[in-house]
């Protein structure tokens, strides 16, 4: 953890909220000689594409061909011509 003065901070913002932000830096702000804040790094964030992308990972091999099994005992409409998204 870091520890910078208020003046420091406030001259060198951007450069010290890139240490938070971008190397997970920890800062404590003294004023005085005394703690007066913390700052610490957000909660990461992602979209539903990052959220979703390993998601193919984590079901079983036949899952795919199970659904598709499933889909057309139950009457939904599906192309006959199944192809694996991910060959090039």
């Amino acid at each position: 953890m870091r520890s910078v003065t208020a003046t420091e901070l406030v001259r060198n913002f951007k450069q010290l909220f890139d240490l938070v932000e971008f190397h997970g830096e920890e800062l404590t702000v003294m004023r005085n000689n005394h703690q007066v804040a913390k700052i610490v790094p957000g909660l990461a964030t992602m979209n539903a594409l990052d959220a979703m992308s390993d998601l193919y990972r984590t079901l079983p091999d036949n899952a795919a061909t199970e659904w598709a099994k499933d889909m057309r005992e139950n009457g939904m409409a599906l192309s006959e011509d199944i192809r694996d998204p991910w060959a090039s």
